[in-house]
């Protein structure tokens, strides 16, 4: 019962902070570029993460390593660029709404390498799911015509990443505490963060004015919250539940990010909630039990 309610607690913690985490991004957009975006906010959170959590670096393996690093770019890396280059040319919201599909990869990811098993209803969810992707994306594409939907394939591309690491870690790193995965992960991109930030020309050319300098707050916020302490939190969740349940915190990402893009002023049309709705029934189908 306690695990229950465990898992439960990680899985609302986990929706309101990285269904924040978009309008986040958006705004530190304001003043910084989608690669500087992405490296600071892998950066910030690695320095936290270490400082917090070095010692546990012990606990990692030789076995363990290749694993570790292959969640770090799947869960990370490449994550953190997808979706700030995404937000940069769609709204944050239906970057959020698309995050969702995540527990339809999983669920692929797992068929397809991990020997998950994969019912007709689950295909059905899938099917739904996808087909709601479509509308949403079509839609975007005729409700703001002055934005580039092809960005749209961004955070479908970050969705893969999450669902290969979630099963990575279910498969091979369940042995390891979520701290120890989480500082390797920051260990190993710590590095290639820092020199993409030297090739953006962030220690160089940056000028430094009162937009920056707002950007750089909602970065840090995102990075320590939403990137650093949220990471330890996920994999502790895949470590007490199944792959498909800490996805499944993609339910309600969407909620808690189309209310802060409402709010920020983004637009929103019935046919694109609709599609939402649509994505978020076949990603229960998908998890529901017989």
């Amino acid at each position: 019962m306690i695990k229950l309610q465990q898992k439960w607690l990680y899985l609302i913690f986990l929706a309101l902070v990285w269904g924040s985490s978009f309008i986040l991004m958006k705004k530190a957009l304001i003043g910084l570029t989608p690669l500087q975006v992405g490296a600071l906010r892998s950066l910030i959170g690695a320095i936290f993460i270490v400082i917090i959590g070095y010692k546990s670096l012990k606990e990692i393996q030789k076995k363990h390593w290749k694993y570790v690093f292959v969640s770090a770019m799947t869960g990370t890396f490449f994550p953190a660029f997808l979706y700030a280059f995404a937000i940069s040319g769609i709204d944050s919201s239906i970057a959020s709404i698309l995050n969702s599909l995540t527990p339809f990869n999983t669920l692929v990811i797992g068929l397809m390498f991990f020997n998950t098993m994969f019912s007709k209803r689950q295909f059905i969810g899938v099917l739904v799911g996808l087909a709601g992707t479509s509308v949403l994306i079509l839609q975007g594409a005729n409700l703001n015509p002055d934005q580039n939907y092809w960005y749209a394939l961004l955070p479908i591309l970050a969705s893969i990443g999450y669902a290969c690491n979630v099963n990575i870690i279910k498969k091979h790193l369940q042995d390891l505490k979520p701290l120890a995965i989480t500082t390797g992960n920051f260990i190993i991109i710590l590095v290639p963060m820092f020199i993409v930030l030297f090739y953006t020309g962030f220690f160089t050319s940056l000028q430094f004015n009162t937009i920056t300098y707002q950007s750089l707050s909602y970065v840090a916020i995102l990075a320590i919250i939403g990137t650093a302490v949220a990471k330890v939190v996920f994999n502790k969740l895949i470590h007490i539940s199944s792959p498909v349940f800490s996805t499944s915190v993609t339910y309600l990402i969407p909620i808690v990010a189309v209310l802060w893009g409402v709010l920020d002023g983004e637009q929103l049309s019935i046919i694109q909630l609709l599609a939402g709705i649509v994505i978020l029934f076949g990603v229960y189908l998908v998890n529901r039990k017989k």
